[in-house]
Protein backbone atom coordinates (compact mmCIF):
# COMPACT_ATOMS: atom_id res chain seq x y z
CA UNK A 1 0.00 0.00 0.00
CA UNK A 2 1.04 3.24 -0.80
CA UNK A 3 2.42 6.11 1.92
CA UNK A 4 -1.04 8.12 2.48
CA UNK A 5 -3.03 8.77 5.33
CA UNK A 6 -6.26 7.60 5.01
CA UNK A 7 -7.98 10.34 7.16
CA UNK A 8 -5.92 13.26 6.33
CA UNK A 9 -4.90 12.28 3.19
CA UNK A 10 -1.08 13.56 4.55
CA UNK A 11 1.58 12.01 1.79
CA UNK A 12 4.89 11.70 0.84
CA UNK A 13 6.61 15.19 -0.31
CA UNK A 14 9.91 16.43 -2.30
CA UNK A 15 12.04 17.95 -0.80
CA UNK A 16 16.15 19.04 -0.40
CA UNK A 17 19.16 17.66 1.88
CA UNK A 18 20.68 21.23 1.95
CA UNK A 19 24.18 20.52 3.30
CA UNK A 20 26.78 23.02 5.06
CA UNK A 21 28.54 24.51 2.09
CA UNK A 22 24.63 24.41 0.66
CA UNK A 23 25.01 21.39 -1.61
CA UNK A 24 21.08 20.69 -2.54
CA UNK A 25 20.03 16.79 -2.79
CA UNK A 26 17.04 15.76 -3.52
CA UNK A 27 15.29 13.61 -0.75
CA UNK A 28 11.79 12.39 0.57
CA UNK A 29 9.96 13.76 3.52
CA UNK A 30 7.10 10.48 4.43
CA UNK A 31 4.38 11.13 6.78
CA UNK A 32 4.61 9.66 10.33
CA UNK A 33 2.17 6.75 9.40
CA UNK A 34 0.87 4.04 11.94
CA UNK A 35 -1.17 1.24 11.16
CA UNK A 36 -4.20 0.65 14.00
CA UNK A 37 -6.96 -0.87 14.56
CA UNK A 38 -10.02 0.69 15.83
CA UNK A 39 -13.41 -0.40 17.00
CA UNK A 40 -16.68 0.83 16.10
CA UNK A 41 -19.23 -0.24 18.62
CA UNK A 42 -22.29 0.80 16.94
CA UNK A 43 -21.58 -1.49 14.37
CA UNK A 44 -19.03 -4.33 16.86
CA UNK A 45 -16.15 -4.85 14.50
CA UNK A 46 -12.64 -3.64 14.35
CA UNK A 47 -10.76 -2.13 11.22
CA UNK A 48 -7.51 -1.77 10.69
CA UNK A 49 -6.43 2.13 9.03
CA UNK A 50 -2.74 2.96 8.21
CA UNK A 51 -3.27 6.61 9.93
CA UNK A 52 -0.91 9.46 10.41
CA UNK A 53 -0.11 10.43 13.88
CA UNK A 54 -2.46 13.60 13.25
CA UNK A 55 -4.93 11.31 12.38
CA UNK A 56 -5.14 10.12 15.32
CA UNK A 57 -5.52 12.94 17.21
CA UNK A 58 -8.37 13.99 14.77
CA UNK A 59 -10.06 10.28 15.80
CA UNK A 60 -9.66 10.52 19.62
CA UNK A 61 -10.96 14.11 19.35
CA UNK A 62 -14.48 13.67 16.86
CA UNK A 63 -14.61 9.87 16.83
CA UNK A 64 -13.96 7.38 14.55
CA UNK A 65 -17.44 7.48 12.59
CA UNK A 66 -17.09 11.30 12.38
CA UNK A 67 -13.39 11.02 11.17
CA UNK A 68 -14.34 8.06 8.61
CA UNK A 69 -17.44 10.17 7.49
CA UNK A 70 -15.37 13.39 7.12
CA UNK A 71 -12.33 11.80 5.66
CA UNK A 72 -14.90 9.94 2.49
CA UNK A 73 -16.69 13.63 2.23
CA UNK A 74 -13.19 14.79 1.19
CA UNK A 75 -12.16 11.81 -0.98
CA UNK A 76 -9.23 10.33 1.41
CA UNK A 77 -10.83 7.52 2.15
CA UNK A 78 -12.46 4.70 -0.24
CA UNK A 79 -14.79 2.31 0.61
Amino acid sequence: MSKICEITGKKVIGGNHVSHSHIRTKRKFSPNLQTKKFYIPEEDMWITLKVSAKGIRIINKKGILAALADAEAQGHLQF
